[in-house]
């Protein structure tokens, strides 16, 4: 019989962090946001004196504000309670899923996974021509002259294009700096590291995007010894959810899970 708090068995806490990053919350439903991982993380941390956090990862990216977030969460954990990160790439770790592996000390991958995508992209519609061949008035009042800038229903400007591109070229500088302040000496010198391209984990490791092939429990006994334990971590079901959801929340589900699937669709997941 194992007595908990005599258990003197290394520890490996693992945390899963799963889907498009920044999905907003519906009807109690935490996406993969800062807000919702943070209580997560703190736990995975500290409860048990972990002899490292092992990070299962499988997501797109998403918002880069929150993959800096839970990124820089991750460091600031890491280095406070002096325990290693191991990132573990599952089906995709690219853009801001590869921003999340970052965080890890060494990231490992299997040998289908896919990883990089190191780049920042906008994406809308134009419906101008659309709406006024439906004898459609776009009618819109602003104070300031680029509160409407880049409207869908009006043509585009070429001074507002260029203002979000750069915006667009300063995040992704701010992307590049993360991967080359956390990989260091590891990248290749190549300027496809960078240039949004995604690679399965091999060409990966010969850019110095990962550091090897393994799946997480062999790599972790290989690495901390075959007598290692696993708790595992992830976000618990808000409690309301538990007695049952509304159809409008079914619905907000739904259109949460097409936007995942189509986030994954991107890299023909």
């Amino acid at each position: 019989m194992r007595v908990p708090f005599l258990d003197k068995t290394p520890r490996v806490n693992v945390v899963r962090l799963q889907g498009a990053i920044g999905v907003p919350a519906r009807h109690g439903a935490a996406g993969l946001n800062d807000a919702a991982i943070a209580p997560v993380l703190k736990k995975a941390f500290t409860k048990g004196k972990p002899v490292a956090v092992a990070l299962a990862i499988n997501s797109p990216g998403g918002s880069p504000v929150q993959s800096s977030l839970i990124a820089a969460r991750i460091r600031r954990l890491a280095e406070r309670h002096e325990v290693p990160v191991h990132g573990f790439v599952e089906d995709v770790a690219a853009s801001g899923g590869y921003w999340l592996a970052t965080a890890a000390d060494r990231i490992w991958a299997d040998d289908c996974s896919i990883v990089g995508s190191i780049g920042v992209i906008s994406g809308g519609f134009g419906l101008q021509d659309f709406i006024a061949r439906h004898g459609i008035e776009r009618r819109v009042h602003t104070a300031g002259m680029s509160k409407s800038q880049l409207d869908m229903f009006r043509p585009e400007k070429p001074e507002d294009v260029a203002r979000l591109q750069r915006l667009l070229d300063e995040m992704h500088r701010v992307f590049i700096a993360q991967v080359k302040a956390r990989r260091g000496q590891r990248l290749a010198q190549s300027d496809e590291i960078f240039s949004g391209e995604f690679w399965l984990a091999r060409r990966g490791k010969d850019l110095g995007l990962v550091d090897g092939i393994g799946h997480l429990e062999p790599k972790m006994r290989e690495l901390f010894g075959d007598k290692l334990r696993f708790a595992r971590f992830g976000a618990r079901t808000p409690f309301l959810r538990r007695f049952g959801i509304s159809g409008e929340a079914i619905a907000a589900e739904a259109a949460a899970a097409i936007e995942d699937r189509a986030a994954f669709a991107r890299f023909g997941l």
